[in-house]
């Protein structure tokens, strides 16, 4: 078995990894099955190099604020900033602390350094302004939508006033109070304010959209995807503020099914644009639906890969990342009977398995799905292999 297992990997490198895929996709999302591991984020720093200098790939999306992503973007296109600011201030989720991440934006701004505007690469985070424990105001990305529009239309054309937008938000921290997730009784997310609110931001993107010709002329497109950007971002926002005062069963699923669907959005913008690498955890990215264990019980809900790819089709693809052991988090090697288990025993320290080949190899025979003693990594389901285009193996992750 070991042989005929052999025979469906190559390098890690970026041509073997597009000779899997049936054409170049508009989106080549890169999944991790845990977080924080820098020996993962080298690998894609590699690939992403590999990607720009021989596939003509110009950006890469990973899971962070997308907000704060345009500081970076910024950064990275134009100079704006220094690095220290950068990595202070546009990441989310304590991604500005990585090594890695850190000598990804270094690359990038060099290798920007002196281009002409078409040649740039960019950098975007896709997930929305949200944290585990609760979501941002959309005081930023309602205000900058409304700021960007009444600096170019007709005043009597928009829903509202800058000062009528500051009343209906008040205060920042009734919206971001983390209490609220296991209370939902104290979110203001279905107060009348907030009800306005999402008729005003539905109205301020519907102006957006029918203003688009002139928009376009008068600023520049790159402006007015920001604007749609601070749009999706304040929509989304107050739809996941109103799920967050929900107290029916329901919440649970229609929060993170609104978290990933505004992922999503961010996802088929930017595929608009040309090819990306998106890189974020499998749960995120893959075309099966994804589960949870929440302490009311299972969650299911459908990825932002589920869903971009049901929308590009063959222009999407998923490649998938498992680990044989990451000893410093208590994962050591893993069972022979799980897909982990039978790739552990190939002599390479890390390689691309052609996902199709090894699901015929494999046969009759059917893998068991590995258990992890550590809650932070989620083994392979080896019933997703069929619905993957690839599967990156890493051996051993060691600490830095």
């Amino acid at each position: 078995m070991a042989t005929d297992i052999k025979a469906t990997t190559h390098a890690v490198e970026a041509a073997a990894l597009m000779k899997l895929l049936p054409t170049r996709p508009r989106l080549l999302a890169l999944g991790e099955p845990t977080h924080g591991e820098d020996t993962l984020l080298d690998l894609r720093n590699e690939l992403f190099r590999q990607l720009v200098e021989q596939e003509g790939y110009r950006t890469i999306t990973i899971e962070s604020d997308c907000m704060m992503g345009l500081v970076v973007d910024d950064y990275v296109t134009s100079g704006t900033g220094t690095l220290d600011e950068v990595m202070e201030h546009g990441f989310s989720h304590g991604l500005g602390a990585s090594t890695a991440n850190r000598e990804l934006v270094r690359w990038m701004r060099t290798y920007n350094d002196g281009r002409p505007a078409p040649e740039r690469l960019h950098f975007a985070g896709f997930d929305g302004p949200l944290e585990i424990t609760g979501a941002a105001s959309p005081r930023q990305a309602l205000t900058a939508l409304h700021g960007y529009l009444s600096a170019q239309v007709d005043a009597a054309l928009l829903p509202c006033t800058a000062e009528t937008l500051d009343r209906l938000l008040g205060a920042d921290d009734p919206w971001t109070n983390p209490a609220v997730m296991m209370d939902p009784t104290q979110s203001v997310g279905r107060s009348a304010e907030a009800a306005e609110l999402r008729l005003l931001a539905d109205d301020l993107m519907a102006l957006l959209d029918e203003q688009t010709p002139h928009l376009i002329t008068t600023t520049s497109r790159d402006d007015w995807n920001r604007a749609r950007l601070y749009g999706r971002t304040a929509t989304g926002l107050l739809r996941y503020h109103y799920w967050m005062a929900d107290t029916s069963p329901a919440r649970m699923p229609r929060l993170l099914g609104v978290r990933d669907s505004m992922m999503s959005a961010n996802l088929l913008a930017l595929a608009a644009g040309g090819p990306a690498l998106v890189y974020a955890h499998n749960s995120h990215l893959q075309r099966e639906k994804s589960t949870m264990q929440m302490w009311e019980g299972p969650v299911e809900w459908w990825s932002a890969g589920a869903l971009a790819s049901a929308h590009l089709g063959e222009e999407y693809a998923f490649v998938a990342t498992a680990l044989g052991t990451i000893h410093h988090q208590g994962v050591h090697t893993p069972p022979p009977n799980t897909v982990e288990g039978l790739l552990y025993e190939l002599p390479e320290s890390q390689y691309i398995v052609d996902a199709t080949r090894l699901t015929t190899t494999l046969g009759d025979t059917h893998p068991n799905l590995r258990t992890s003693p550590w809650f932070g990594y989620a083994p392979l389901d080896p019933a997703h292999l069929a619905s993957i285009d690839g599967l990156v193996f890493i051996k051993d992750v060691a600490q830095r």
